[in-house]
């Protein structure tokens, strides 16, 4: 588990920008990719397979150069945007290293996508069904193993009426919901080599488990604190 910050860990004073450098840089290295890719690609590129692992739907060149950097680098600026306008905005002081991963996190995830993506568009021989079911798995697994170090905002983390408004609720809530991430992860990353129906549905059957528990949990843990 990543230790907590301190309050110098502030998501978005000047020090956590510096040290956000390196992903600045990474960002930048996407989308100069996106204009070297951009000739390389057919004018159709996959963007979307079904479980058994098949195109079944496709996008333009030019999505498929810039797409995912550029929504890489929007998910990435909300994320430094969203606390300014948070009414619990003086929390992120006390999450600010957690805070940081989940930026890394995000990003380093839509990297993978875009590099199995054009992999693929490029001809390469790629099993895009394990790689992103496990690349989602591995983000459950990460989110999962912070969670209970996320402090109370509007923004990040499980946020239900009973959460927002009792904090120890969403204390409760998110130690809960660390547990059942990391184990939802875990049953997610085994089931990733499988190109069957059933490893589908449990897949599918796993994440509707990991939403609506921390839900059920956080009302049942309200009613009891009312």
């Amino acid at each position: 588990m990543i230790q907590k910050s301190n309050h110098k860990g502030y998501a978005l004073n000047r020090e956590t920008l510096k040290q956000d450098r390196p992903l600045w840089l990474f960002l930048a290295a996407l989308i100069i990719a996106g204009f070297i890719l951009y000739p390389m690609l057919p004018e159709q590129v996959p963007s979307h397979w079904n479980w058994k692992g098949e195109v079944d739907d496709y996008a333009s060149r030019a999505f498929g150069a810039f797409g995912m950097p550029l929504l890489a680098l929007g998910l990435y600026i909300m994320m430094l945007v969203l606390p300014f306008i948070d009414p619990k905005r003086e929390n992120y002081a006390r999450f600010g290293a957690v805070y940081r991963l989940l930026r890394w996190g995000i990003v380093l995830f839509m990297t993978g996508l875009y590099a199995v993506t054009v992999l693929a568009a490029l001809g390469h021989s790629v099993n895009v069904g394990m790689l992103v079911k496990g690349g989602v798995a591995v983000l459950f697994i990460l989110i999962g193993n912070v969670m209970g170090q996320i402090q109370h905002n509007y923004f990040v983390g499980i946020k239900t009426p009973w959460t927002l408004a009792n904090e120890e609720v969403w204390r409760l809530t998110h130690r809960l919901g660390a547990k059942i991430w990391v184990l939802g992860g875990l049953v997610c990353l085994a089931m990733a080599p499988f190109q069957t129906i059933w490893s589908a549905y449990v897949f599918i059957a796993v994440i509707t488990v990991m939403a609506l528990v921390p839900v059920i949990h956080s009302y049942l843990v309200f009613r009891r604190s009312a």
